[in-house]
């Protein structure tokens, strides 16, 4: 049997501004692009890795979620403590200055971590934390 990650799913509160994001400053390429009653969910990835992908999601569509429930968790997207994912790089440098010369929210510079790991951290348009690893 073998089991692999399909998608990790990360809120997005602007499609435009993850689209820029993650399309034009990662370069990861957009998959699908699905519109429904106002609200758009976009899947991206990179292109190299075709069998894999974050589905970037509209907070609070799920069927069930109850007006107070969607308030709360669009306030903890705000916060910036409710997704997060981590990517990994060969050229943590280079992403890191790239990342930063588009304006993104800078979280932590890179650090040669205690536990054996290199790298940095950045907000999205929405808030979500990526932790970039150093490959």
């Amino acid at each position: 049997m073998n089991i692999t990650i399909h998608y990790a799913f990360l809120p997005q509160t602007d499609p435009e501004a993850a689209l820029g994001f993650y399309r034009d400053t990662l370069g990861f390429e957009v998959r699908n692009d699905v519109g429904f009653e106002g609200m758009r969910w976009i899947s991206v990835g990179p292109p190299n890795q075709p069998e894999t992908g974050i589905l970037l999601y509209p907070p609070g569509a799920e069927p069930g979620i109850t007006d107070d429930e969607r308030r709360t968790i669009l306030e903890l997207i705000a916060k910036g403590s409710y997704g997060s994912i981590t990517l990994a790089t060969d050229d943590l440098d280079g992403l890191f200055e790239k990342l930063e010369a588009s304006g993104a929210d800078v979280v932590q510079e890179p650090t040669d971590q205690p536990y054996g790991v290199r790298d940095c951290a950045f907000r999205d348009p929405s808030g979500n934390l990526l932790r970039i690893n150093q490959t």
